[in-house]
């Protein structure tokens, strides 16, 4: 079985498609620019080919055209026909209530997709788009959604809804929904793998931390907490976004710069967080070498950054009762050895102990605890693509 999938922005489509015989990726890329003046593909094969060539796509059906011809080029092909292709898994970023998990996608599911779209105007909009294009290229193949809030959907009551008045959530589903959800659902199964347990009897804390950084609970294999809430905003303090602050903050600031509504909206996604902090930059290697300047300010937004994670990774094991392991992932959580070691120490009362030079290994799947400790630390990159992979292929069957 040979799945594409596919992950549709604004203007950018990424793609991979996988082999899920042996789950090897055959080949991935990006069609940039979509729409725009001098949009591009860029194509990568499993043996090292590879193309990047302009290629005017004014919409996401050309991008999907182009790619698929891509794919079964002479020079930079991987498959003869487009008869190999079984199924297309898309990336949908808000699945609001409706959806608890994967599902095929029918002329139902896509009238529910378009009624969500208000709950991420920015992703699920472009998501549909993707969908619809591949439909249209592809219209006997079987399409699949998997939502990157499904996964978050096991969290109980209490933990996902506001005190807020209750006909805000009943009118306008005003709630707590989590992101990144196929990214912890990935690294959790994989860490009971890793650890020789079944996951239903693992307490596992999962930190994705990128650009975008949350963390999850996850107590027999079910989400029950999880940072980011009713947007992608809340939670921690990330690359450009602010995280949880007091709310009366936003009115405040609003008044005294008479600013409307969608510029602090602008303020707290792109113009805060490390980049605020720090003055210097939203990534953490940038960062990292400000510290080594003397740079405190820069200094300063990376103790924030591993102080709201601790003290996340402290109040989750609270939420589960116990905690036998501790899962980093993403750009951050796989490559920074210096932010896991500022985030792990003073946990040692909850079983955490990493080894120094173990936790110096970058981008590779490893236990960084040291021998003994009672609860694990693991490094595991992300594979969110083979998720998607996974997940099409056991609905398709």
């Amino acid at each position: 079985m040979i799945i594409l999938v596919v992950n549709a922005g604004s203007s950018s489509l990424k793609y991979q498609l996988i082999d899920m015989k042996n789950e090897n990726v055959l080949a991935k890329g990006l069609c940039d620019r979509i729409g725009l003046p001098a949009s591009l593909i860029k194509h990568k094969t499993f043996d090292g080919r590879s193309l990047e060539k302009e290629i005017e796509m004014p919409t996401h059906r050309d991008a999907i055209a182009n790619l698929l011809k891509v794919l079964t080029n002479d020079e930079v092909g991987v498959i003869k026909s487009l008869d190999e292709i079984t199924a297309v898994g898309h990336r949908v970023v808000h699945g609001g209530e409706k959806f608890f998990k994967s599902v095929i996608i029918d002329d139902e599911v896509m009238k529910t997709l378009e009624e969500c779209a208000e709950l991420a105007p920015l992703h699920n909009p472009p998501n549909i788009t993707g969908i619809k294009a591949c439909q249209q290229v592809l219209p006997n193949v079987k399409q699949v959604a998997v939502f990157d809030t499904a996964f978050h959907q096991t969290m109980p009551k209490k933990a996902y809804m506001y005190a807020l008045p209750y006909e805000y959530y009943e009118k306008y589903k005003v709630r707590k929904y989590g992101f990144h959800g196929t990214s912890h659902k990935y690294v959790s199964e994989r860490a009971a793998l890793l650890l020789g347990k079944p996951i239903e009897e693992l307490k596992i804390v999962t930190c994705h931390l990128g650009n975008g950084s949350s963390v999850a609970a996850v107590k027999g294999g079910k989400v029950v907490d999880t940072s980011m809430g009713f947007t992608p905003l809340d939670g921690l303090a990330m690359g450009t976004r602010c995280g949880s602050i007091d709310p009366a903050i936003v009115t405040f600031i609003m008044n005294k710069e008479g600013l409307t509504t969608e510029q602090m909206d602008t303020i707290m996604n792109k113009k805060s967080g490390m980049l605020a902090v720090s003055g210097v930059s939203s990534d953490f290697r940038d960062l990292d070498d400000a510290v080594e300047q003397g740079n405190e300010r820069a200094a300063l937004a990376l103790d924030i950054f591993a102080y709201q994670v601790k003290k996340t990774i402290g109040a989750y094991a609270c939420a589960m009762g116990g905690l036998d392991a501790v899962v980093f992932t993403a750009g951050i959580g796989e490559n920074n050895s210096k932010i896991r070691k500022m985030i792990c120490e003073g946990l040692e009362f909850l079983g955490i102990s990493i080894e120094d030079e173990k936790n110096l290994k970058r981008g590779e799947e490893i236990d960084v605890s040291k021998e003994g400790a009672k609860v694990r630390v693991l490094v595991i990159p992300t594979n969110e693509e083979l998720a998607i992979a996974k997940e099409t292929q056991k609905l398709i069957g």
